[in-house]
């Protein structure tokens, strides 16, 4: 009943906590410029918008599920669009060297995009991470 349909976009620039917006906006940073540089503007934003769409659309599938065993969780955060542009950064340029922060290992970025998406969904599926 409080659903509108903008939402499945709009809540991509929603979040929560500050560590929150912050790490989104380092990896739009760190991924999104060098795509945007090699697609152009329109190209780029076409793809972020898709990422956040089709993020929120899963999102909406499981938080459908959740309502279902009476569990309540908003949706909000660029992640899925950032998830997006991490994946097309590891297909687009999958030797270059990303420096992890902690701990700071160097390593190439199709690795990179592979275990950060097996924490992700081991962080989801543990209960460790709530959220998209």
């Amino acid at each position: 009943p409080h659903f509108h349909l903008w939402q499945l976009l709009t809540y991509g620039f929603l979040h929560g906590p500050i560590f929150h917006i912050v790490f989104n906006m380092f990896g739009l940073w760190m991924f999104g410029g060098p795509l945007e540089q090699a697609w152009g503007p329109r190209r780029f934003v076409f793809y972020y918008l898709v990422c956040v769409l089709g993020a929120g659309l899963c999102q909406l599938i499981v938080a459908s599920w959740a309502v279902q065993s009476g569990q309540l969780y908003p949706t909000l955060g660029a992640s899925g669009g950032v998830y997006g542009l991490l994946l097309a950064f590891g297909m687009r340029y999958p030797n270059r060297i990303i420096m992890l922060l902690i701990p700071p290992i160097p390593m190439p970025a199709k690795y990179f995009v592979i275990l950060f998406a097996a924490f992700e969904l081991w962080s989801g599926i543990t209960g460790t991470q709530a959220g998209v």
